[in-house]
């Protein structure tokens, strides 16, 4: 039997399944008994301090050998003592006489839905995170035992409903051989960490648990994204020696993730970091980047009781500054609406959010809120190198709508006394068709451009890239994004301007040739992503990028010039 997935994390392993069913009591709405309401907080206070001390004994376990993993349960034990969810909870006790397991079930819900609408993925799957905190503290509350994975004794391929980044912690490569889940997203903490592991992972399997059973026999091929349970000799054969040359071929990767991104003709390409915050997670990874290449913002305001203050932002906007000094930190203004919803908004219901009130859209309809973000950046622009990037931007009148708005807080900010950088630089994000089709014509009004591939593929396509019945339409290599691609930036090289990539094709190592050849010098990915996108760089000269694209070109469909790209990229491992 194959079952079908998504890749979290890439490679492939053959062992027995091991099932994973870590289950404690579903909370049901039930309230305390007058006169206990302080007594139960105290208790719940106490839970909350006992699991702020598992996470940082989990932290402390893997510091010394991984503080970029480590950093992971930092942000978890912010999530576990903040302020609002704390605040909420309180007063759910207190004043609505709750049960402290319904109150904190009910409040971390609320945070957790309004994460996993978002279209964002990377901050849908930060979800993750506070479902762990919320899962630990309840466990912790019913007295279950916490259980690690780092306790497994033989190698096993893990199956489970879903996996939280504290069940991975301090996991045995050689113990754990794959891990499979019914839940979970390919950018969540889970993933990033198989993936530094080097762990195989599949999420997203329907109905795994029904099919995968104690002890089964199975073999994991997390490229494609499958799993087959009960496999033939033959299979189990050809898969043990993909494992080995897998490994090594990973251990290749990892010797080019410090080292400049740069084609074997010497030709040098920025590598640009995708953030969603500033956790030490994510400034770690900047020590290998040339820049930020997108600072996803819409995180800050996330799972909010109120607003971000300007004081809030501008203090997290110069902690980035501050770490990458002169590199480039280009900040994504704030893209929410539409299916992001706000906790601290009620946000109307539109019927086709993708083309809705979002991004720049949502900016201009609420004023106050965009100055006070572009105050904020502003200010904290004394501390780096900003770079303002403005989503959703459809037409050069949105661009001069957004410069002038711009202009109004830099007049304010002058009258103040208040110090900025003056010398920021203005771009926009292409995810439009109809701003890529006269990008001549927006390079003379900002500095520079982000191609953002994954809104720009959907739109191009007509295809909702989170509606997985059409998600044979959406070609990230269909004919017409190629041709896109290589006008915009044509554009953007002749008016002398910067131009990027971000979105799913700038972190595929296969896309590099092609994207080099169609004049492309500037990447921007996940942190997962950057040594194998470094290692692609390195294999190819700019003729040959040149004579794929110039192919890829001549081809008529998307599946012909995928083809291509899996025949020429090759590397010396």
């Amino acid at each position: 039997m194959v079952l079908n997935g998504k890749t979290a994390a890439p490679g492939a392993a053959v062992g027995r399944i091991y099932i994973y069913n870590e289950i404690y009591k579903l909370p049901v709405e039930t309230f305390i008994p007058a006169g206990e309401e302080q007594s139960q907080l105290d208790r719940y206070f106490k839970i909350k301090k006992q699991a702020i001390d598992e996470l940082e004994k989990i932290r402390l376990s893997m510091e010394k050998t991984d503080p970029v993993k480590a950093s992971i349960f930092d942000a978890q034990k912010e999530i576990a003592d903040d302020i609002i969810i704390n605040e909420d909870i309180t007063g759910r006790i207190l004043n609505d006489r709750w049960a402290v397991d319904w109150a904190v079930h009910h409040v971390y819900e609320t945070v957790l839905g309004l994460l996993k609408k978002t279209q964002d993925t990377l901050i849908a799957e930060r979800a993750a995170d506070f479902d762990d905190v919320r899962a630990l503290l309840l466990k912790l509350w019913y007295g279950h035992k916490i259980i690690n994975l780092s306790d497994i004794s033989e190698p096993v391929i893990i199956a489970a409903k879903a996996m939280m980044p504290s069940n991975t912690a301090g996991l045995d490569s050689e113990k754990i051989l794959a891990i499979l889940t019914e839940t979970g997203g390919v950018t969540s903490h889970t993933a990033v960490i198989a993936k530094s592991y080097g762990i195989p992972a599949v999420f997203g399997i329907d109905k795994l648990l029904n099919y995968a059973k104690q002890d089964q026999n199975a073999v994991v091929d997390a490229d494609k994204g499958i799993v087959i349970l009960d496999p033939s000799f033959d299979v189990i054969s050809g898969y043990k020696n993909k494992c080995e040359i897998l490994r090594l071929d990973r251990e290749d990767a990892k010797k080019y993730r410090h080292s400049e991104g740069r084609t074997s003709c010497g030709v040098k390409i920025d590598i640009g970091l995708n953030i969603s915050g500033v956790n030490k997670e994510e400034l770690n990874a900047s020590e290998y980047v040339d820049s930020v290449g997108v600072f996803r913002t819409e995180f800050i305001y996330m799972g909010r009781s109120s607003l971000p203050s300007e004081e809030d932002q501008f203090i997290i906007y110069k902690k980035a500054l501050q770490r990458l000094a002169e590199r480039p930190v280009i900040l994504r203004t704030l893209d929410i609406g539409g299916d992001k919803k706000l906790l601290c908004m009620d946000l109307p219901h539109e019927d086709n959010p993708f083309l809705g009130n979002r991004a720049l859209r949502f900016c201009f309809s609420n004023p106050a809120i965009f100055k006070t973000q572009l105050r904020a950046a502003l200010r904290a622009s004394v501390y780096g190198n900003l770079w303002l990037m403005l989503p959703m931007v459809a037409s050069i009148d949105d661009i001069r709508k957004a410069k002038e708005f711009i202009s109004l807080v830099c007049n304010e900010l002058n009258n103040e006394g208040v110090p900025y950088n003056k010398n920021f630089k203005t771009g926009i994000m292409i995810e439009i068709p109809s701003i890529a089709l006269i990008a001549d014509i927006a390079t003379k009004e900002v500095d520079f451009a982000s191609i953002g591939s994954n809104d720009l593929c959907q739109y191009l396509c007509a295809a909702d890239r989170m509606n997985t019945t059409v998600e044979s339409y959406y070609q990230s290599y269909h004919p017409a994004m190629l041709s896109l691609i290589k006008s915009t930036v044509a554009a953007f090289d002749k008016a002398g301007k910067s131009i990027s990539i971000c979105g799913e094709i700038g972190s595929d190592p296969a896309a590099v040739p092609l994207l080099l050849g169609l004049g492309l010098r500037k990447l921007s990915m996940g942190a997962a992503s950057v040594a194998a996108v470094k290692r692609a760089i390195a294999s190819v000269t700019i003729k040959k990028a040149n004579e794929i694209a110039c192919k890829a070109l001549q081809m008529e469909t998307a599946g012909e010039i995928e083809k291509l790209l899996s025949k020429k990229l090759k590397y010396n491992s």
